[in-house]
């Protein structure tokens, strides 16, 4: 994952009704929830609800699905994960791979 890919879907989930929808849909499972079940569990109007799930798809974080008249939508693991996993990716690694600080010369 290349930094700007990070740093959008970090953004995107750095705002609190987007966080909470992705929770939910996580807690869900890989089947998700309706939209009108997020609404109703998230009690946030449509409008909003409509604006955060359009941030969240663009980011590639969320999937939705059309079922006849019904709207699913689905937590994309995968997204989720590598944007997490981008955040730990050097972990403890030290800074041996990188310059040194520009006062420290």
């Amino acid at each position: 994952m290349d930094i700007e890919t990070a740093a959008r879907g970090l953004a995107v989930l750095g705002n609190i009704t987007r966080l909470r929808i992705v929770r939910l849909l996580v807690r869900a499972g890989g089947e998700g929830l309706p939209i009108g079940e997020l609404q109703s569990r998230l009690g946030v109007p449509a409008s909003t609800l409509a604006f955060h799930l359009r941030g969240l798809v663009s980011a590639g974080l969320v999937a939705q699905q059309r079922h006849g008249r019904i709207v699913r939508c689905t937590p994309r693991y995968d997204a989720i994960d590598a944007t997490l996993a981008f955040v730990r990716e050097h972990c403890c690694a030290g800074f041996d791979d990188l310059p040194q600080p520009a006062d420290a010369a």
